[in-house]
């Protein structure tokens, strides 16, 4: 007679193999989160080495140009567009050969031809951007507010915002702690790949301007945590949960003005950002600009205190 498992037996089994997999299942997964937190690092590592071999070629200052060349498509499939300088490509939607603040990457390829550092290995970039102006959006973003951004493509001289200069200068001499002050960090917005800086509105319609951070707790709170209402410049609206769609692991990778990277949980980084009450003075910032970011200058009736001890956005000693 052959022998054969009961079925109590093959339940026990099936029991035994489900408990097994319940608790290697979030094992596995956490360890997929790391794998890809520290490619995240290393990729932001390597950009920031670029960024410093570039630096060392142009006297300290940080690279923001803004050109439109033929054949510069980080998209390679968009090079073989026609090339119109006054037209789609340059200055008319789609924008694959412009060389500005949208497409930073291309300012260091020379200093680093391999494309799939710039993505971020844990998320997928904004495939429309991609084949439409062959942006890379959606992973990493740089912090435009230390470089400073330049407008000036086939634009006359005296047009407005053709120069937004970073209040620091633009060079890596003028930060107060270059191994503080966040130069690139991972940014879930699918729609845009840099920080836009503020300007006084005062300023804003000038030819050339100063742009200052966007540091604010509550703003930046909004991008990285949970949250149900948007009312006003209050942190009691905002959940100290996270929000998945916008980390990965609970936080953000950032790469530093002196060339290194590092994980930073969502607290941490807020925690090293002014209060709406400790950075803005002398006026207020619009209720509009609260709930979330976007491309552009933000021009703000305010002022802001750039004597605040917030090294990671370069604030302090200034």
């Amino acid at each position: 007679m052959k022998k054969a498992f009961t079925l109590i037996e093959l339940l026990v089994v099936i029991a035994i193999i489900a408990i097994l997999a319940a608790i290697l299942f979030p094992v596995f997964a956490q360890a997929k989160v790391a794998a890809k937190k520290t490619a995240a690092i290393s990729n932001q590592k390597q950009i920031g080495t670029s960024v410093l071999i570039y630096m060392a070629d142009y006297d300290d200052t940080y690279p923001r140009n803004d050109d439109c060349q033929p054949g510069s498509a980080l998209n390679p499939e968009l090079n073989n567009e026609p090339f119109a300088p006054t037209g789609v490509g340059c200055t008319t939607s789609r924008y694959f050969y412009r060389m500005n603040h949208y497409s930073w990457q291309k300012w260091l390829m020379p200093y680093m031809k391999n494309l799939q550092i710039f993505e971020h290995p844990g998320r997928q970039k904004n495939a429309a951007q991609w084949e439409a102006n062959g942006e890379i959006m959606g992973g990493f973003g740089l912090n435009a507010t230390i470089t400073g951004m330049l407008d000036t493509y086939n634009r006359a001289p005296g047009s407005r915002g053709r120069f937004r200069n970073s209040w620091l200068g633009g060079t890596q001499t003028a930060i107060p702690d270059v191994a503080q002050a966040m130069l690139l960090f991972e940014f879930g917005n699918p729609d845009i790949n840099y920080v836009p800086g503020i300007a006084d509105n005062a300023t804003s319609e000038d030819e050339s301007y100063l742009v200052y951070p966007p540091a604010i707790r509550e703003f930046w709170a909004r991008n990285l945590m949970q949250w149900d209402t948007c009312t006003a410049w209050d942190m009691n609206e905002i959940s100290s949960e996270p929000d998945t769609r916008s980390t990965i692991g609970g936080g953000l990778t950032l790469g530093f003005t002196d060339g290194h990277a590092k994980f930073y949980s969502a607290g941490k980084f807020l925690s090293e950002t002014p209060t709406y009450a400790e950075y803005i003075v002398g006026g207020s910032v619009p209720s509009s600009r609260m709930c979330g970011i976007s491309s552009g200058t933000f021009a703000w009736d305010a002022d802001v205190d750039l004597t605040v001890d917030y090294p990671m956005w370069g604030l302090g000693n200034n």
